[in-house]
């Protein structure tokens, strides 16, 4: 099972690395025909905000899983192995509650704008919000993980406080999730 969630995530991996090379054509191509030969690529502007929210839900999910999102544990950090339990799970419990929101939204949305086509690409509109789905699932399963693994003791007491610091990255080499 491991073996195929981290193939997931190279998948999600490889899929921002298009999005960004996608974009980056784009919208260099876009500037060199705009001033060089005065004309432009029509899809241009809006494929490029496609890919770019496609590419921040995406890169926010892999964040997730590897613990790379930066936080404030101050308080976290002085307490008691149970405290942190606790705040970790209410945590989790109000992302959670907030990936459900998400998913409803992104999901009544999706179908809402099926099938309304965008005006230059003329791609569906359900493609803008589609991947708010992609992304609450893939971070509901994350957080219900992490949660179970919680309520049965199978968490480290390193792996209580789940940021990391801008320091820590720097130490690690910036591999996010490195020495806490």
């Amino acid at each position: 099972m491991k073996t195929v969630v981290d193939g997931y995530f190279n998948l999600l991996k490889a899929l921002i690395v298009l999005c960004l090379a996608a974009m980056v054509v784009l919208v260099f191509g876009n500037v060199v025909l705009r001033y060089g030969f005065n004309s432009g690529i029509t899809v241009s502007e809006e494929l490029a905000r496609l890919l770019f929210v496609w590419m921040t839900f995406l890169g926010a999910a892999v964040g997730l899983r590897e613990h790379a999102h930066l936080g404030v544990d101050t308080l976290v950090r002085g307490l008691s192995s149970a405290g942190k339990k606790a705040c970790l799970l209410l945590g989790h419990l109000l992302m959670l509650f907030v990936t459900v929101l998400m998913l409803k939204g992104s999901w009544t949305q999706t179908l809402i704008n099926l099938g309304v086509s965008a005006p230059a690409t003329g791609l569906s509109m359900g493609l803008f919000y589609g991947v708010g789905v992609l992304f609450s699932l893939t971070t509901g399963a994350v957080l219900l993980h992490e949660t179970v693994r919680l309520l049965t003791g199978r968490l480290a007491e390193h792996e209580l406080v789940m940021v990391v610091e801008s320091e820590e990255l720097g130490e690690a080499g910036g591999a996010p999730g490195g020495a806490r």
